[in-house]
């Protein structure tokens, strides 16, 4: 038979009513005899496509002539129909009036409404349950006496677990809103549609988003279309009105029977059994643009929905949203963050192209409204498998920081990380691995400084990641280039330089805090500037070389200053000139000291080559100073030498001596046999406390190559201090 494609643009991703009102029209079709079994749907713009056998007004005369409504019951809830209140009118008015209907296509939703009936007899229920336990004891009678064409119904909108019920979010709390039902709603626009056949017109519209009469029927939408529920600035009007096409209603219910929760057992869980519902995971309030922790309590749950671009079955879809899952590893995704890290690493369902986020949250008053949060498209993302190295630590630092009497420093860096993580798996860039580095260094930060609720909660460091951070970070920018060469130092008597930011200790593969009387002394970095923090660790680097007195292979004490990345002279010369962003260099630092340095030493994992021979280098005055600080040997005349540490050089810099730390300089570097081509510079406008932060970055061994052919004396270099202290570059 002839196949027909049709465009539906009144079924769209957004609201969530327009979603499900797509899976509604496709299963409707498929599965009834007047349809076509064969149909098939996809995702393509936006819209929602359908190929079948019936072309536009062959869609729209099964909709009119032979839709068979699912019976939709629930005695459970307010407002159902079924008793006698004067809140139950509306509802109890349709409900008889489809029983007394003689029209074939609700012969099913009268017999469904008449085997309520005869269950709540059974029980002796001539009112609302009013107690758990029998509300309870009623939804376990419906299940087992209510016809089969009202099971689908039934798996949507509760599960009986062995001690508890629970409700998927898709239908609120068992098909109810509130003080509203949509079993209600859903059953007065059958009699409105169907039997009274008021709303003929406003299919076309609902389907092909055709231009009509304004749709205003007294039915609100509940949470599945927020802005059609009417209320403050719903429209262009300060109170905009409902705006339901019954047409919409009816087909997005029908389209919520695709989702059935089921109780499973799983290994990880300790209760006997867990809520599953596709594709349905904890809100994780970060993401969207009015993201606030408050969301998380307040929300029921986040959903992410399937968008498919191959032609698809009814079979097929119910296949997908039965087994919908997201797998993190070998564990299901457990909030929001965790499906995106999922669907970066393919951990998800194939065949879908991209999700479209909702979560279910408290808008307007006490309301929920399924709200989108954003699209993600599934596409492989090495970077986001990164993430695995910190699942656990993550997991307890979730856990303790969202907490209410925890910091609120400590909630501010969880949602930071967890935005970072969240644009880590939507991009692959080198700036979003760097995000989730630095907000990593600020997590470490709130355990540093608060110590004592840290202790309380058994709460440890950022562990040690793998070098291969440090090539998905890098962007080739000069400040990343000397936060690696910062965070990479290291000396065996003095240690890391991750000691001196926070009181850890980092050992063989571990790292844990110090004892903070015995590690407070060593950490310096305080809030400020670069060039402050930089100096202080340059100041007490050399204090602690002198107290522990280690010697080079000559039995020299040397600068503790070698780094498993070096800074390439040029962006040394940049920094020196105030042109990089020191913020930056800052918060990348913190996050690259979080790496196993020790590893990427070992396997000499660096996305680095050595610079700096180039026009922008520093001039003179820093390779004369940077000479005496190096652990590399100098070499000249063919023989290599250890230049001595002096530690008066540093501080006469840091109190902004510079000609006298020049000269110190060219002395230690004489009595080396290093000869300097000029004895002191006496520079005016010049920095000394920047100079003195920059001769921290570790710099290598070529590079100090041609620091020593500049700056040593040789047959063709002669240069005097006048000269060194007005044209250096």
């Amino acid at each position: 038979m002839t196949q027909h494609t049709l465009e539906l643009h009144g079924c769209t991703p957004v609201p969530l009513a327009g979603y499900l009102k797509a899976l509604g029209v496709l299963r409707l079709v498929s599965e009834s005899e007047h349809g076509d079994s064969s149909a098939r749907g996809w995702w393509q713009g936006d819209v929602f496509w359908l190929q079948s056998t019936l072309d536009e007004a062959a869609l729209c005369k099964f909709f009119l002539e032979h839709y068979e409504p699912t019976p939709l019951v629930g005695p459970w809830g307010a407002r159902s129909g079924f008793f006698k209140g004067a809140s139950e009118k509306s509802g109890r008015e349709a409900l008889e009036a489809i029983e007394r209907s003689a029209i074939p296509r609700l012969t099913h939703f009268a017999t469904a409404i008449r085997s309520v009936r005869s269950v709540l007899i059974s029980l002796e229920l001539t009112d609302k349950a009013d107690s758990p336990e029998a509300k309870r004891q009623l939804m376990m009678q419906c299940r087992a006496m209510l016809p089969d064409q009202v099971l689908d119904w039934l798996d949507a909108t509760y599960v009986l677990l062995d001690e508890d019920t629970k409700y998927p979010p898709l239908l609120g709390t068992g098909g109810n809103e509130g003080s509203g039902s949509y079993m209600s709603g859903f059953s007065q626009q059958v009699v409105s549609v169907l039997l009274d056949r008021k709303w003929d017109h406003a299919l076309r519209p609902g389907l092909f988003a055709e231009n009509g009469d304004r749709l205003a029927a007294s039915q609100t939408p509940g949470h599945f279309s927020p802005s059609a529920a009417g209320g403050a600035n719903a429209g262009s009007a300060s109170e905009g009105g409902l705006t339901t096409n019954p047409w919409d209603y009816l087909l997005m219910l029908e389209g919520s029977l695709m989702f059935a929760a089921a109780c499973v057992k799983q290994l990880e869980q300790s209760q006997p059994g867990t809520l599953s519902y596709p594709f349905c995971v904890r809100q994780a309030g970060v993401g969207y643009a009015s993201a606030a922790s408050e969301d998380e309590g307040l929300s029921r749950a986040e959903m992410w929905l399937p968008l498919w671009s191959q032609p698809s079955t009814t079979a097929e879809l119910s296949a997908l949203f039965s087994e919908g899952r997201a797998m993190l590893g070998s564990r299901r995704a457990r909030n929001g963050i965790d499906f995106a890290r999922s669907i970066a690493s393919l951990g998800v369902d194939r065949g879908v192209s991209e999700f479209e986020r909702f979560a279910f949250q408290k808008r307007n008053g006490l309301s929920y409204f399924a709200i989108p949060l954003g699209r993600f498209k599934v596409q492989a993302q090495p970077q986001a498998q990164l993430l695995d190295q910190i699942d656990d630590w993550l997991d307890r630092f979730r856990s303790v920081a969202a907490a209410v009497t925890s910091p609120a420093s400590a909630g501010r860096a969880l949602r930071g990380l967890e935005k970072a993580i969240l644009e880590l798996c939507r991009e692959h860039a080198p700036v979003r691995v760097q995000q989730v580095l630095i907000m990593l260094g600020q997590c470490e930060r709130v355990l540093a400084t608060s110590s004592k609720w840290r202790a309380e909660k058994f709460l440890k460091p950022v562990p040690l990641l793998s070098p291969e951070w440090l090539i998905e970070a890098d962007d080739d920018s000069s400040e990343f280039r000397l936060a690696a060469s910062l965070a990479g130092i290291y000396s065996p008597g003095v240690g890391a330089f991750r000691k001196h930011l926070e009181p850890v200790v980092t050992g063989h593969q571990k790292v844990f805090f110090a004892d903070e009387s015995a590690a407070a002394t060593s950490v310096v970095w305080v809030r400020g500037d670069l060039e402050r923090n930089l100096s202080s660790i340059l100041s007490r680097r050399v204090m602690e070389a002198v107290q522990a007195g280690k010697q080079s292979a000559d039995d020299v004490l040397t600068f503790p200053g070698h780094s498993g990345y070096d800074a390439g002279l040029v962006d040394v010369a940049i920094f020196i000139e105030h042109a990089t962003d020191d913020g930056r260099i800052a918060d990348l630092a913190r996050g690259l000291t979080l790496l196993d340095w020790v590893k990427v030493r070992k396997t000499n994992t660096t996305s680095q080559v050595s610079r700096g021979h180039g026009e922008r280098i520093p001039d003179a005055t820093y390779g004369l100073l940077k000479l005496c600080h190096t652990s590399q040997p100098i070499t000249r005349d063919s023989l290599q030498r250890n230049v001595r540490l002096d530690p008066r050089i540093v501080r006469l810099l840091v109190a902004g001596r510079m000609a006298d730390a020049t000269r110190l300089a060219s002395q230690r570097l004489q009595a080396s046999s290093l000869p300097p081509a000029f004895e002191m510079v006496a520079r005016r406008g010049v920095s000394t406390r920047r100079l003195a932060a920059a001769l921290l970055f570790p710099v290598s061994k070529s590079g100090i190559a041609f620091l020593a052919k500049r700056v040593l004396k040789t047959a063709a270099n002669t240069i005097n201090s006048e000269t060194e202290a007005t044209n250096t570059t």
